[in-house]
């Protein structure tokens, strides 16, 4: 996820300014409420973080650690080996994985991780993997029951994630305080999908490709540049959401991969080149992880910073995940589960810390001189370490970058089309104004760069994890149910069986 990570060189303007300035007590507020601090000692952390990881660590303990012991099953389902072309759904199960995974992998894992290791020391690493290994036991339980309760229409349109199972959750509590819950989880999702996922990733591709075209002497660097980039970048965008997750699904299950092996191999060029300082950087990092040296609250210091950038880069708990996963061609709900617990492991485990490594091993002075510190921008830390392999290859990463932005925006956009559908209905025309004012923000914000506003959106997008959670907390026992039964049924071989059932009835749940 590419959140609270603005672009130094972003377009600015009086109109900017202004708007920063009226929206600035308003963000401040609501993210002091949702970003709520506690101090640990000398540390000090968003009470979201400890519910985050809380939640992972409950989940993972409640199902006997099934991101492990489920990790074989998670390739089979992937590989398609118990799916059959009839089985109910839109997309294929690596569709539904690259689609949630294009929301996820981003500016975040790149820019977010340098941050992290530059305030943490190289041991933010160790614990980044740990609760990248926890959070995925987490989108295990999500993304099963965003599949368990959705709904098919007439056309095939699938309608799932958190706006299905939250009601159900909540209907202990009493149907307003389900409906007013819901409906709050949408508002927050529809505000992020809009800004943070729309407006946001508009304004960090043009400032991305702008950079790597010149700056402001390059060619896009002219006062209608922006504005003309923008149009095309909001036509392009169209194209894709305009087909839904079906459209969407085509391009993520190719550009994704793409993308993700592209930076795993540019991260390995890095490593292979200073292979003698590999040794010696695992070894700063299982030491920096319980004997940190100069960080700020020692060893609770550098895991609360390894576990913000994890709960913050792959979003387990957020239940964003769910919608897209919801759309998978399935009939055993908790078999989507075992593919979406592989997400944070490529999100955070591999792809967090392939660039920590490649920072760490690379060590150049904007990474040494920055320890501790934190004050140099994450992309820059990680464009130095690429210029090891040689001078011009910052550019490339520069264009992967605005990739991993224009696949987060069209995943955000699916997830935002799925909140205005849940608050203002599923027709046409309904859906048809969301993916206009979608188009509409992506101009707005390679045009302006309305900082205030974007804390304000994740905020929103947080405020969703302490709804979420709650909700899977209610539904977990049918989630051990779901989960027993496959197993059994896999191991008994009867998984391919038509008359097959789920394991839980709806009206058993409540």
């Amino acid at each position: 996820m590419n959140t609270l990570l603005l672009a130094a060189d972003a377009p600015k303007s009086p109109v900017d300014d202004a708007i920063n300035s009226w929206f600035d007590p308003i963000a401040t507020f609501f993210g002091g409420i949702i970003f709520f601090p506690i101090t640990l000692g000398p540390v000090s952390f968003p009470f979201v973080v400890l519910w985050l990881i809380g939640a992972a660590l409950i989940f993972s303990v409640y199902f006997g650690f099934i991101q492990f012991r489920g990790f074989k099953v998670s390739l089979e389902v992937i590989r398609g080996k118990h799916s059959t072309k009839n089985d109910p759904g839109e997309i294929t199960h690596f569709q539904a994985l690259a689609s949630a995974l294009s929301g996820t992998v981003g500016l975040g894992n790149i820019a977010g991780v340098g941050v992290a290791i530059a305030l943490g020391g190289p041991g933010a690493t160790f614990w980044m993997i740990i609760a990248g290994l926890l959070g995925m036991c987490t989108k295990f339980v999500e993304c099963t029951l965003g599949v368990k309760y959705r709904e098919i229409d007439e056309n095939g349109v699938v309608y799932g994630g958190p706006f299905k199972y939250l009601p159900i959750a909540f209907r202990k509590l009493s149907k307003p305080v389900a409906s007013v819950l819901t409906g709050i989880f949408a508002v927050s999702i529809l505000i992020f999908g809009v800004v943070g996922g729309g407006m946001f990733q508009a304004n960090q591709t043009f400032a991305q490709v702008r950079t790597a075209t010149g700056g402001a002497e390059g060619f896009l660097g002219g006062a209608l540049a922006s504005l003309i980039f923008g149009i095309i970048f909001a036509v392009l965008v169209g194209l894709v959401i305009l087909g839904g997750i079906r459209s969407i699904a085509h391009v993520t299950d190719k550009l994704v991969p793409a993308m993700g092996i592209f930076y795993v191999i540019s991260c390995l060029l890095v490593l292979t080149i200073n292979f003698a300082q590999i040794p010696q950087a695992f070894g700063e990092i299982f030491q920096g992880a319980f004997a940190p040296q100069g960080i700020a609250g020692g060893i609770v210091g550098v895991m609360v910073i390894g576990f913000q950038r994890s709960a913050f880069s792959n979003e387990a708990g957020i239940g964003s995940a769910a919608i897209a996963h919801s759309a998978v061609k399935t009939r055993r709900p908790v078999s989507e589960g075992f593919v979406a617990l592989l997400e944070p492991f490529v999100d955070t485990v591999i792809i967090c810390t392939m660039t920590a490594l490649t920072i760490i091993v690379a060590n150049q002075p904007s990474y040494t001189n920055d320890l501790g510190e934190g004050e140099i921008g994450g992309v820059a830390l990680a464009s130095d370490a690429f210029s090891t392999v040689a001078g011009w290859y910052p550019v490339l990463l520069a264009i992967a970058v605005a990739l991993f932005a224009f696949s987060t925006l069209i995943t955000w956009a699916y997830y935002g089309e799925r909140a205005w559908a849940y608050l203002f209905g599923k027709s046409k025309g309904a859906v048809t104004v969301f993916r206009v004012l979608v188009c509409a923000f992506v101009v707005i914000g390679c045009i302006a760069s309305f900082s205030k506003i974007v804390e304000f959106a994740d905020a929103a997008l947080f405020l969703c994890a302490f709804i979420n959670i709650l909700g899977l907390y209610m539904l977990m026992p049918v989630v051990k149910k779901e989960m027993k039964k496959y197993l059994a049924d896999r191991k008994a071989g009867t998984l391919m069986d038509p008359d097959t059932k789920d394991a839980v009835p709806v009206e058993e749940m409540v």
